[in-house]
C-alpha cells in the first residue's frame, strides 16, 4: 500500500501551500509523489467544453483518455462521493509512488488509522474543530495559526510554521514514512533512513 498523508483544514487554512511545500522538497530529494484533490464544486469539469474529449464524453463515452506528448488525462464520467476514496486511491496504486498526499475527503480520512494527517488551521477554534473526531496519527499542525506560536491546552502535536520551520515538517513526514510498517518494502527505505536524524 502507498503511504498516505491527508492534509486537513478549512478553506484558506494553508493546505495547498503546505502540499506544494512538501511536494517540492520531497520530490527534490528523489521521492515520487502523487496527489488527490477533492473538488466540492458540483459543476466542475477538468474537460473543456467543445474539445474533442468533451465531445467524446457528450456522445456517451464513460471513459475518455486524452494523450498528449507530456501528459495523459483519464476522464471518467460518473457520479462520485467522499465514500469512493478507496476506489480513487486504487487508480494510482500501480504508479510506484513513495507517497500519496490527499487534500480534502475529511469525513473519510479523519477516521482512518492507516492515513497520516497534518492539520492546517487559521485559528485555535478552527484547529479544535478540525481535530475533533480526527484520530491519530496526526503528525503536525500548520497554517496561519502556527505563526502565533501558541500551544493550546491538551494539544501535544508539533505546531510548525512552514515559512520559518518548513524543514521540520519534511523531516517529520520522512520519519513517519520510515515507521510505516508497509513502507519497509519500498525501494526508498535505505535512502530515507540515511536522512532521518
Amino acid at each position: 500500500m502507498i503511504p498516505i498523508i491527508a492534509v486537513l483544514g478549512a478553506t484558506k487554512s494553508g493546505k495547498t501551500t503546505l502540499i506544494e511545500y512538501l511536494i517540492s522538497n520531497l520530490s527534490n530529494e528523489g521521492f515520487k509523489i502523487g496527489t488527490i484533490k477533492h473538488i466540492h464544486d458540483t459543476g466542475f469539469s477538468i474537460d473543456a467544453k467543445g474539445k474533442d474529449t468533451w465531445r467524446h464524453a457528450r456522445a456517451g463515452a464513460e471513459i475518455v483518455v486524452g494523450a498528449a506528448p507530456k501528459e495523459i488525462a483519464i476522464i471518467r464520467k460518473k457520479e462520485t462521493s467522499e465514500n469512493e476514496l478507496e476506489g480513487i486511491i486504487d487508480l494510482v496504486k500501480d504508479e510506484k509512488l513513495d507517497l500519496l498526499i490527499i487534500e480534502g475527503f475529511h469525513s473519510v480520512v479523519c477516521q482512518r488509522k492507516d492515513i497520516f494527517k497534518i492539520v492546517a488551521a487559521k485559528s485555535e477554534e478552527e484547529l479544535r474543530r478540525t481535530l475533533e473526531g480526527t484520530i491519530d496519527p496526526v503528525l503536525a499542525i500548520t497554517g496561519p495559526f502556527a505563526k502565533l506560536k501558541v500551544v493550546p491546552a491538551g494539544v501535544k502535536i508539533p505546531i510548525i510554521d512552514i515559512k520559518t520551520e518548513g524543514k521540520k515538517i519534511v523531516e517529520i513526514v520522512k520519519k513517519a514514512l520510515v515507521k510505516r510498517r508497509n513502507f519497509g518494502k519500498s525501494r526508498r527505505i535505505r535512502y530515507l533512513i540515511a536522512w532521518v536524524p
